[in-house]
Parts: C-alpha cells; sequence; structure tokens
C-alpha cells in the first residue's frame, strides 16, 4: 500500500497528465459508460452478520431470473457512491453484485467524507486495524451470504473484484472458498507481493480461480519486480492468469478518485468482463 507521502506525490504526478479534464470540481463522480443491452436490475441496502458484528453493505442484481454472485472489495475509501455505481454497472452485465464496507467494525459507510478524494490519512488507519485473519473470515461470510440469496446462481462460480486494498482481500476470499470461487480481478492492488508467508501470490495455488491482475503503472515502477512474481506463481500454480501493468496511477479505476483514468478504467472493465464471462459460465 503506498504511505500517505507517496499517495500525494502519484496524485501531483498523474493530475497534471490525466485528470485536468475530468476534475472541473472537487469531489465530482464520473458516469461511467452505459452498459449495452444493459439488464433492468433491483438494488437494496443490506446488512450482514459475521462473526465480528453486522456488516453494512450495497446488493444490486438483475431484476429477474438468477444470475453468477459477484463479491466486490472496495479500495481504502470504502463503500460509497463510485462503488455503488460500480456495482450497478456490474448488475446491468449480468451479475448479482456485493459490495461490502470492509470497515464495518469500526464505523457504517460512508467512512471517507470526501470519497475518493479524501485525505490518506483520515482513513489509512482504518485499513491499518485490518488483519489476514478478518479478511479470511470476513470472504467466508460474504460469500455464504451471496450464496442464500434467490438472486444467485448456484450452479456457476463466484467472481470476486478488489481495489487497492481489496487485492488482497479478493485473493483470500478464493482462499477461503476455492469451490465457489471461479474468477478474482485485481485493480491497483497492494501489497500483493510481499516478504510474508502469507503473501496473496504465495497463496494463489490454494485456489482454483481464473485471475486477472491489473497493475498501476505507478506501483509497476515502484516494484518492478512483483509482476514477474506474480506471473511465476500462476505458472507454478497452473493457473490460468492475465497480468498486466496499465498506465495509469494507483487508484485509476474508480470514478471518484483525483487520478480517475476514463480510458484505462474502461480498458480494465473489458477485461473484467472477459475473464468473468468464461470463468463464471
Amino acid at each position: 500500500m503506498c504511505d500517505q507521502n507517496e499517495h500525494e506525490e502519484l496524485i501531483k504526478k498523474y493530475t497534471r497528465r490525466d485528470f485536468g479534464a475530468f476534475a472541473a470540481s472537487a469531489g465530482m463522480l464520473a458516469a461511467l459508460p452505459s452498459v449495452a443491452n444493459a439488464a433492468a436490475v433491483s438494488e437494496r441496502e443490506v446488512t450482514i452478520a459475521t462473526p465480528d458484528g453486522q456488516c453494512d453493505a450495497y446488493f444490486v442484481a438483475p431484476s429477474s431470473g438468477e444470475a453468477p454472485g459477484v463479491l466486490v472489495w472496495p479500495d481504502v475509501f470504502g463503500l460509497r457512491p463510485a462503488f455503488r455505481q460500480m456495482g450497478r454497472r456490474l448488475a446491468e452485465s449480468g451479475y448479482s453484485v456485493l459490495v461490502v464496507n470492509p470497515f464495518y467494525r469500526q464505523k457504517k459507510a460512508p467512512t471517507a467524507a470526501q470519497g475518493g478524494q479524501t485525505p490518506i490519512a483520515e482513513v489509512m488507519p482504518l485499513m491499518q486495524a485490518l488483519t489476514p485473519a478478518m479478511h479470511l473470515s470476513d470472504g467466508k461470510s460474504f460469500v455464504a451470504w451471496l450464496d442464500g440469496q434467490q438472486e444467485v446462481d448456484k450452479t456457476r462460480k463466484i467472481g470476486t473484484t478488489g481495489y487497492c486494498m481489496g487485492g488482497p482481500i479478493a485473493v483470500r476470499t478464493a482462499l477461503v472458498a476455492p469451490s465457489r470461487v471461479g474468477a478474482v480481478g485485481t485493480f491497483h492492488g497492494a501489497g500483493m507481493v510481499t516478504p510474508a508467508p502469507d503473501s496473496p501470490h504465495r497463496l494463489v495455488a490454494q485456489t482454483r480461480a481464473s485471475y486477472l491482475i491489473a497493475i498501476a503503472e505507478s506501483d509497476d515502477t515502484k516494484e518492478p519486480e512483483a509482476k514477474g512474481a506474480l506471473r511465476a506463481a500462476f505458472d507454478s500454480a497452473k493457473l490460468q492468469a492475465e497480468v498486466e501493468v496499465y498506465p495509469a496511477a494507483h487508484g485509476w479505476c474508480p470514478p471518484d478518485t483525483r487520478v480517475y483514468d476514463a480510458a484505462q478504467a474502461d480498458r480494465a472493465w473489458g477485461r473484467l468482463l472477459a475473464t468473468f464471462g468464461k470463468a463464471l459460465a
């Protein structure tokens, strides 16, 4: 995970190059591209019981029939309108989508006062309070919750996505539910390759999913060896995986961040739909 100083330096670097046209006003939420042949969807706020409390979350699914479940792990700025918008777009593409508040133990959403433009120092303590054990427990609870919903097609695998800090959590979700999670997508994932024994790249061999790993150019510059370690881990485990560096800054996907890159975000979105379309069929 980028620390506060690194985060601010990235913002300065990429704001001039990529963000000027978008950021006409602070806090602006970009409109995501519309979905071709979008399914009609229904949405609701939900509360999910976990071993550690009650998690507030957002659930959106096609209004009729059943669809594969998808669990979305937000970035350090948490559950907010940008991720509701992203979840709705996935549902319109034919998935039953749960977007969770990963910080429910500390506070209900919204946990970041200014969404994706909140100073990183205000939200970093929320992330630092979480542990890998919590990630594992939550992943198991949320997959079980999805499987309890009538809108979810239990005959098809579940997908999970993670942004920033959510990248490792998505991998750990595949670890605790290997028979259910068929696809994992991570976008500007933080801490995907570390020296720790439970580093995400060391866990993938215990999963059965296909992977899409979209790495920010700024993260690759800082840790150029990480992509090689990830590719080697997937090759060793004989898992289908796409590992690619995108010419964008850390945090480029959510449409409310100061480094949002519409073109690269949509490109990553298309690759996610392709991964889900194949692995969750």
